[in-house]
């Protein structure tokens, strides 16, 4: 069997059976980071992302410092997910030694203007020959015990929020946006959020991730779901990914508490898009014309 047979996710799974963790884990594999027992009231959270030329971005459309905010970008966006707050970052990258100076000069400065804006500090990393840009950070953070918001926690009941509009981000979104670390630090500083994933991959793809984590099923409204004017369609909004949004889901008592009283506080528009149901149920949209479809986890994968 090729890895394009098994594809990404039935790659991983593959890997993930291999592996076996000790006491000091918390949550392994399957997860936006890694969950590990740490000191005090904290636990640690461990992530890595990669950024390679022609996969997540192209020289010709990029800027050095796009490049460099995008690598690190990516990774704070996961600590956000967990409700977490970053700490520490390594920098390993694969450069070609044609490039000159003042391109690596600008990449770094894309990494440090995030490490400095979210207090970041940069302890390490390794450089290597390649004949296409590679950034591979990796990057620990933590999160109070009683605040890691894994995927694993959605609710039948739950109310499925959104931050921000959805779709089109190829077209320049991807490369310079802001994770939404504040915004999910206000939500579990003042909310129980049941489940949370930042939306890497497309809506579609990153709620089946969360279904499948908890054993649940979905409802959700077309109508409901914030499209944003630059993407082409309504299946583009929701597949493409590289939006790197916040999807979370709450219970019906705290999502009412939120909309009454924080919504518009948030710093960042919210929609609610529709609600977890039983598994049996299974994953379903609400068309424009009320029609209701079955739906999958179709999203962005790389093999």
């Amino acid at each position: 069997m090729k890895i394009r047979q098994a594809g990404e996710l039935g790659l991983i799974e593959r890997i993930s059976k291999k592996i076996r963790l000790d006491k000091s884990v918390v949550k392994g594999i399957g997860d936006d980071t890694a969950v590990i027992k740490g000191t005090g009231n904290k636990y640690l959270l461990f992530t890595c992302d990669m950024l390679i030329e022609d996969v997540h971005f192209k020289r010709k459309q990029a800027t050095p410092f796009q490049i460099g905010w995008k690598a690190m970008a990516r990774n704070i966006s996961d600590i956000a997910a967990m409700g977490g707050v970053p700490k520490y970052a390594l920098v390993s990258a694969g450069l070609d030694p044609r490039l000159p100076v003042s391109f690596v000069d600008g990449i770094f400065d894309g990494i440090n203007a995030l490490a400095k804006k979210f207090k970041i500090n940069i302890v390490g990393g390794d450089t290597s020959r390649s004949n296409k840009i590679v950034i591979d950070i990796s990057l620990i953070g933590e999160v109070e015990k009683k605040g890691p918001v894994l995927r694993s926690g959605a609710r039948e009941g739950d109310a499925i929020f959104v931050t921000g509009f959805l779709g089109g981000s190829i077209k320049g979104k991807h490369l310079d946006f802001t994770p939404r670390l504040d915004a999910a630090r206000a939500l579990v500083k003042n909310f129980k959020v049941n489940s949370m994933i930042d939306i890497s991959d497309g809506l579609l793809l990153d709620l089946w991730r969360i279904l499948e984590a908890s054993g649940r099923g979905a409802l959700l409204y077309e109508d409901l779901i914030p499209a944003s004017n630059k993407a082409d369609s309504f299946r583009q909004a929701v597949t493409a990914g590289e939006d790197f949004e916040l999807l979370f889901t709450m219970s019906p008592k705290e999502a009412e508490r939120f909309m009454r009283r924080y919504s518009m506080k948030l710093g960042v528009p919210v929609s609610l898009i529709g609600e977890v149901t039983s598994k049996r149920c299974g994953y379903r949209l609400i068309g424009k014309d009320w029609k209701e479809d079955r739906i999958t986890g179709k999203g962005y994968c790389h093999f």
